[in-house]
């Protein structure tokens, strides 16, 4: 299975190498598109804080990377339990895209790896929550089939992902292969332009 391009990057799975970009990334949102991703405010020291905690056991990120530079996150994180996301546990999905890298189907490749994550993982359900105003997360949501339930300010959108199957283990395997390769060479390169 070939990796995804989209425009001028690649979609590939964020390994724990990619903390800083990941961090960077999500400092680079402007106020409002922290808002929607975080639901609230969100300084400097609560990103920080925040892309410090990821990368954990439970913790699957899928990152748009263009030019070594990751420009969208999608994330997808076990919940309610203290296990290893699992069989029937539930699972959280959050999606970050900067402003001139939208508009570019980025947002729904990163939700159907997240999706196919969840469903690989064996989780039952799948949660995404965002604004109620937040009309391009809701869009995603209803391209996902997610059932949606209104509140005064959110919207939680489920997901019962199907049961995984070998054509979608290895799809995420094939994925996780090339990306790991993909990284690889990002990292060579970005020593290359240290020396």
């Amino acid at each position: 299975m070939a990796q995804a391009s989209v425009s001028n990057g690649v979609l590939r799975r964020l390994l724990a190498a990619d903390l800083s970009g990941f961090r960077d990334h999500l400092l680079r949102l402007d106020s409002a598109s922290r808002r929607s991703r975080f639901g609230m405010e969100a300084p400097d020291a609560f990103v920080e804080a925040y892309a410090d905690r990821c990368f954990g056991i439970d913790d699957v990120i899928y990152g748009f990377v263009s030019e070594g530079v990751v420009r969208a996150a999608g994330e997808l994180r076990g919940i309610g339990h203290n296990l290893p996301l699992g069989i029937g546990a539930s699972a959280e999905a959050a999606f970050s895209v900067e402003v001139e890298w939208r508009r570019q189907g980025i947002g729904a490749r990163l939700m159907s790896r997240i999706v196919r994550a969840a469903r690989n993982r064996r989780a039952e359900v799948l949660y995404m929550s965002c604004l109620a105003n937040n009309e391009p997360m809701l869009r995603l949501a209803r391209k996902f089939s997610a059932q949606l339930r209104y509140e005064p300010q959110a919207a939680l959108g489920e997901i019962a992902p199907r049961a995984p199957t070998p054509a979608t283990y290895l799809g995420e395997a094939a994925d996780d292969f090339t990306g790991f390769a993909t990284a690889m060479m990002d990292l060579q390169r970005r020593g290359a332009e240290l020396r």
